[in-house]
């Protein structure tokens, strides 16, 4: 829905869903229940690309930049860490991310104009096929700017709304202020990363008619769609993307303080 939203309107043309609601209906009108599935198999290998990637870099970083003595890096070298495993791992899972992005935005085009991949396989031998091996890294960067954005955005908006919930006196560190944190931290690391997620998201699914593509660059993107639709259009498809995005940041978050506080006890304690 998220994909669907953020293609409509697109150059300026009359917007196909107003709401997410609107949006949801749509689907299930002319596609039914299992359009709301499109593109899974795309979205569950971007997972197991990204993630898996992601984790393993950040760890290998976190133990080469920890103390000899054990002791974990500073926050801001945490950061960097987050960054670069960040920017790393969205890089491994473009050409998965792009399969997903033309799957997902396939039942909103005419008949003529689908791709129809039947599978991220599928998806990933037509388009090495038909358009070259490199177009399968096309919106690479700005896939690599919104992952970093949403790594360093989650951890330092996190840290910050924990310091002034705690300081408040209204809140103890336990469950729910993790919780309220990483709800405050999903809503800013959305609002942050949505006009690079956009971005990408156009450029991954556009055409190249004549040999001639339908935006330069991410830049292109964003100036193109500011001036034909507006500049909250850069928000297009916000409560299906943090519908998405704050429950991870979460679970993601609670994990973290329940495995911190687990390991204090037993190793530190």
């Amino acid at each position: 829905l998220k994909n669907r939203m953020q293609l409509s309107g697109e150059g300026g043309a009359a917007r196909a869903h107003r709401t997410v609601f609107h949006a949801g209906v749509s689907v299930l009108k002319s596609e039914g229940f299992s359009g709301l599935y499109k593109g899974l198999s795309a979205g569950l290998a971007r997972q197991i690309l990204y993630t898996t990637t992601r984790v393993g870099v950040y760890t290998t970083l976190f133990e080469k930049f920890s103390g000899p003595d054990g002791k974990p890096p500073g926050f801001f070298t945490k950061a960097g860490c987050a960054l670069t495993a960040g920017g790393i791992g969205s890089f491994v899972g473009t050409p998965a991310e792009i399969s997903l992005i033309r799957m997902t935005a396939d039942g909103g085009l005419p008949p003529e104009k689908r791709r129809n991949y039947k599978s991220v396989f599928n998806a990933v031998s037509r388009i090495t096929k038909e358009e070259g091996i490199l177009t399968l890294w096309r919106g690479c960067g700005p896939t690599v700017g919104r992952a970093m954005v949403v790594n360093i955005a989650q951890l330092v908006t996190y840290s910050s709304a924990k310091e002034q919930l705690l300081a408040s006196g209204y809140f103890k560190d336990n469950v729910f202020c993790h919780f309220a944190s990483s709800m405050i931290s999903g809503l800013v690391t959305t609002i942050a990363s949505m006009p690079v997620d956009i971005c990408k998201t156009r450029i991954q699914n556009m055409k190249v008619v004549n040999g001639v593509p339908e935006y330069k660059g991410a830049v292109d993107v964003f100036l193109k769609t500011v001036r034909n639709e507006g500049l909250f259009s850069l928000w297009k498809g916000f409560t299906p993307y943090y519908a998405r995005l704050g429950p991870h940041t979460v679970i993601m978050f609670l994990l973290l303080e329940q495995l911190n506080t687990s390991y204090v006890k037993v190793f530190v304690k």
